[in-house]
């Protein structure tokens, strides 16, 4: 089996001004094929082997760029920050300064604005072979969400932090807005496997808001036979997820229906599993009766801090599919009408491979074959969590299931 040579030339920088915000980010570079990013299957055997880390660590900011990503050829310089900003201002922001001119490093630097704006500049040489820096773009594209400048060498997005397809989330004291920059590129599939001459290009990255504040709020109270009419909006809805362990009794039973006759307690946690093992996920919306309402997926991921939205990350649902960038795709099972659930539509049902994170402790010390899996429940301690955004819908004979915010 051919080996494929991975080379990752440089890594993003973290910004971090003043302490009011931190930008985090994540960068696969490799040529194909695609190994999951920062996750590992095991395609030899069962025992869990944590290979080389393939993948930059989060440096601890400030993170001045090394000598070799200042030697930028003056024609391509892309200026930083304000015309006349110091020396110390401009190596605080992870720049370059000849003395003269503060300037953008031979790197893919990530930068977050006071004003909530996202300043990514790209280095087609971050990658070798060199980035077609024609081939990248934003989770979603629009007016704002292309390159703002760009010269031989450089890509420049400059985009706030609400457009362009980012994910905004939120944790305690923190409001985080997720974007992602992957590139296309083409694959020829043969007999023995796929290839590509193109370089594929992965950047997750991040911004952190922290503060408080006080507002004021005026509020009028309208009498009720004059009041606003009820609308739809966002709010709290009640679902619980379960890991499944139900086990087939009796010969040429279905073990698909029979994993789900029986779940994990919250005494059982954590479950070890063993890599490529099955692992069965129900998630149930709570505390509703209308048989119209239907239990929608939207993106479910694995992570191994407390917080969700922490990094290493491992995607399995998007959207409410499986993830096609992984080498053993999870899987959608179908609730039928004779499964035994009062309301079917309330429920959903997939699956998934056991895997590890590749640089990670959860696998105790690297060494042993099981790993620990762990329930979405928040503030329970492990070493991977499991998480699912979920939307409802209502049916409608119209308009079918448009979605609903709760």
């Amino acid at each position: 089996q051919a080996q494929v040579q991975h080379n990752i030339r440089q890594v993003v920088i973290m910004l971090c001004l003043n302490g009011v915000f931190v930008c985090f980010w994540s960068l696969r570079c490799e040529l194909y094929p695609q190994y999951p990013q920062q996750a590992f299957h095991d395609q030899s055997s069962q025992e869990p082997k944590i290979p080389n880390q393939q993948y930059p660590k989060l440096p601890d900011p400030p993170l001045k760029p090394p000598p070799q990503a200042c030697e930028v050829t003056p024609g391509t310089r892309v200026p930083c920050g304000v015309p006349e900003i110091s020396a110390a201002v401009c190596e605080s922001i992870n720049c370059c300064f000849d003395g003269r001119q503060c300037y953008f490093p031979n790197a893919v630097t990530v930068q977050c604005t006071k004003d909530a704006q996202f300043i990514v500049v790209v280095d087609k040489y971050a990658t070798l072979p060199p980035i077609d820096l024609e081939k990248i773009s934003l989770l979603e594209g629009g007016r704002d969400c292309t390159q703002v400048d760009s010269n031989s060498d450089f890509a420049i997005y400059q985009f706030p932090v609400t457009s362009c397809g980012t994910v905004v989330m939120e944790g305690p004291g923190v409001i985080i807005y997720e974007n992602r920059l992957t590139s296309s590129y083409e694959v020829d599939r043969g007999d023995h496997g796929v290839i590509t001459r193109d370089t594929s290009f992965d950047l997750l990255f991040q911004c952190r808001y922290f503060g408080t504040s006080v507002e004021t709020l005026v509020a009028e109270v309208f009498p009720l036979d004059v009041g606003p009419l009820p609308d739809a909006g966002w709010g709290p809805i009640r679902v619980q997820m379960r890991l499944a362990n139900g086990q087939c009794g009796t010969k040429g039973c279905n073990e698909l229906d029979a994993a789900f006759t029986s779940f994990y307690t919250e005494a059982d946690y954590p479950v070890g599993k063993v890599l490529r093992d099955p692992v069965y996920v129900e998630v149930q919306l709570l505390g509703k009766t209308d048989p119209n309402l239907v239990l929608t997926l939207g993106r479910c991921w694995a992570t191994t801090s407390n917080q969700p939205h922490t990094l290493p990350q491992w995607d399995l649902l998007i959207d409410g599919c499986p993830y096609r960038d992984d080498r053993y795709t999870s899987a959608l099972i179908p609730i039928g009408p004779n499964s035994g659930l009062d309301l079917p539509n309330h429920f959903k049902r997939f699956l998934f491979k056991m895997f590890t994170f590749v640089g990670t402790s959860s696998a105790k010390g690297g060494s042993g074959d099981m790993l620990p899996l762990h329930e979405q429940v928040m503030n329970i301690s492990g070493d991977a969590k499991l998480l699912c955004t979920n939307y409802l819908c209502e049916i409608n004979q119209q308009t079918g299931c448009p979605i609903v915010d709760f």
